[in-house]
């Protein structure tokens, strides 16, 4: 469970009063909404149902853009939308679903934030890591390139929406890497670990990045906070391979690390786009802007991460 900022020392800076969230149901969303509630965050969710409380709104049911009264008197409004990138295969239908599912919300807060104006609050838009693509050997700040591939257009678009927002918008790019959690990137390897048919996928020497969900929520506050904008990398301060996760996790569950996934296997089972933008992208990603700004890690290390995540065997 992600701490609250009470939690965190004499250092921390005073918590955001409101903030709006979309995609509180999500891994994350749900996390970021617990750790603002328990610090006396007031959070405004965006439902895409009726409403069951007061604190929910509902939108994109409808054609009827996002009514910006909903953000008065917030200092944030958080974008988390999207369709799971981890189902598979990426069949054209699901790429679609995993394109309106970005583009779709991000345009309908970034409009409602310009007709705002200068009383906007902080706009903070999901993007993803899968923006730089595969790059092996480079170390990829926020100042790295844009990558060549499915989910690296994707990204492009995702954020393109968001600086829909306007210019006088502030709007903060969250460049998140896979999160290591048991509803996360561990979930299909969690599977594979118990019945001790996890091993090597591909070379497995690729660079993975990664963040734990503790530090993905603490990084999101952090975000708002310091009201850093732009692109922000969320990714683990420390380099790991696909087999460093992998084997973190057979150890972390008493399991052997032995049987190698071929890649010509994971393209026939998930499709081309699926595998190289995810299973055998090599990017080493660095929060640069994030350490820069004063951020520390809760969780440096894939292994810690983990740990933090995965019950150890007894």
């Amino acid at each position: 469970m992600p701490e609250s900022r009470s939690a965190r020392g004499p250092g921390s800076r005073p918590a955001a009063g409101r903030v709006v969230v979309a995609g509180a149901s999500g891994l994350i969303g749900g996390a970021l909404v617990e750790s603002l509630r328990a610090d006396g965050v007031e959070v405004t969710t965006l439902v895409r149902r009726p409403p069951e409380a007061d604190h929910e709104v509902e939108w994109l049911t409808t054609d009827a853009p996002l009514d910006p009264a909903v953000l008065d008197g917030a200092d944030a409004v958080v974008g988390l939308n999207g369709a799971s990138i981890g189902r598979f295969p990426w069949t054209p239908s699901y790429k679609a679903a995993l394109l309106w599912s970005r583009i779709t919300p991000t345009r309908a807060i970034a409009r409602a934030v310009r007709e705002r104006g200068t009383d906007a609050p902080h706009f903070v838009s999901a993007s993803a890591v899968g923006y730089y693509g595969s790059q092996p050997g480079v170390r990829l700040t926020e100042a790295a390139p844009r990558g060549e591939s499915f989910l690296a257009d994707l990204c492009a678009e995702w954020e393109s929406a968001a600086h829909g927002a306007g210019e006088q918008a502030a709007v903060t790019l969250l460049r998140t890497a896979p999160v290591v959690h048991e509803d996360g990137v561990l979930k299909p390897l969690l599977v594979l670990t118990k019945l001790g048919a996890s091993g090597p996928i591909g070379r497995g020497t690729q660079a993975w990045p990664w963040i734990s969900l503790n530090d993905e929520v603490r990084a999101i506050r952090h975000v708002i906070d310091t009201r850093l904008t732009g692109p922000v990398n969320l990714s683990g301060p420390t380099r790991a391979t696909a087999n460093d996760l992998g084997f973190a996790l057979a150890v972390r569950m008493n399991r052997p690390f032995l049987l190698r996934a071929p890649v010509w296997g994971m393209r026939l089972v998930l499709g081309a786009d699926a595998t190289e933008a995810i299973l055998t992208s090599d990017a080493h990603v660095i929060p640069e802007r994030l350490e820069e700004s004063g951020f520390e890690f809760r969780h440096p290390t894939v292994e810690d991460a983990v740990a933090a995540a995965v019950p150890a065997a007894a």
